[in-house]
């Protein structure tokens, strides 16, 4: 298929009408950008715009409108949590700025916290939007499994000194595959329509050194979706369940059954998909490579 993402001529960006009036049409036209991301999501309280605690999404919109001259409105394609980070985060605003976007990420840029650092931003069609135009999107999640802790890690994984059991976990992991009703690893205060998602993969690998990279690849994440099923399969990892338990647990679809919540400082957005594209900035290796021994 191809990508939604090009205009009806092929080129990227809004095009100039053939008229005498040209020069004030573009300056009324309303343009669709498009930026990639990354952030330490450490000392914000999550992407989503609050009353009064500092997000990401509060400062970028500040920091745009100082350079814009216009209020603009933010869409991502993931609202992370509080402590939670992002390798690649897509969001998208409209605005009527003449301003290409390529001068727009470089002032950003110099104007952003060091914890936050955007990698691209171009045009896109009018009718792209960040969350509902992506296909499926990656979650990772990090755990420390050692006895001793890591004072550099401690922000960007769960420190867990107990012995885990991984073939059973992967047992676990394995059961999700799948389109499923997930309300078991759904927290309270989501206004979803369905609980139902598809996942595509749902794995562990150890790159060594005690560390655990959870991955979780779906078409869509439910309210602390990954969190709540990474603490349920670290359950079975401790012996405390086992993956007959946790299909049990799939299958009821009671949010009381499955184990508590993993923390947020694990979990990492990890990369979003759009119809066409793969990776369209920083493409999968790079955004899986930054910070993987961290």
């Amino acid at each position: 298929m191809a990508s939604p993402f090009v205009w009806a001529s092929g080129k990227k960006g809004p095009q100039r009408r053939d008229s005498t009036n040209s020069n004030s049409q573009d300056m009324d036209e309303t343009k669709n950008i498009r930026m990639v991301l990354r952030y330490d999501g450490t000392r914000f309280h999550g992407w989503q715009s609050q009353a009064e605690d500092s997000t990401i999404q509060d400062l970028m919109e500040e920091k745009i409108r100082l350079i814009l001259n216009e209020p603009v409105r933010l869409m991502a394609a993931g609202r992370t949590d509080a402590g939670v980070h992002a390798l690649y985060q897509v969001c998208h605003f409209h605005t009527r700025s003449r301003l290409n976007p390529e001068s727009l990420r470089r002032g950003l840029n110099s104007l952003l916290p060091p914890d936050i650092f955007i990698s691209r931003a171009e045009y896109v069609s009018t009718d792209f939007h960040s969350r509902y135009s992506a296909t499926y999107k990656v979650y990772e999640y990090r755990i420390l499994n050692r006895p001793e802790p890591d004072p550099f890690t401690r922000y960007y994984s769960w420190h867990i000194p107990s012995s885990l059991d991984l073939p059973e976990m992967n047992k676990c992991l394995s059961l999700l595959i799948g389109e499923h009703d997930f309300s078991s690893f759904m927290s309270s205060g989501s206004s979803v329509r369905s609980p139902i998602r598809r996942m595509m993969k749902a794995e562990i690998r150890s790159p060594g050194a005690g560390l655990l990279f959870f991955e979780f690849q779906a078409d869509g994440f439910l309210r602390h979706m990954v969190r709540n099923i990474v603490g349920t399969v670290v359950e079975a990892g401790k012996g405390r369940c086992d993956s007959v338990k946790f299909l049990e647990i799939i299958q009821a679809r009671d949010r009381r059954l499955a184990g508590a919540k993993a923390p947020a400082q694990g979990l990492f957005l990890k990369m979003v998909y759009y119809e066409g594209e793969r990776g369209f900035v920083l493409g999968e290796e790079s955004a899986s490579e930054s910070l993987t021994d961290a």
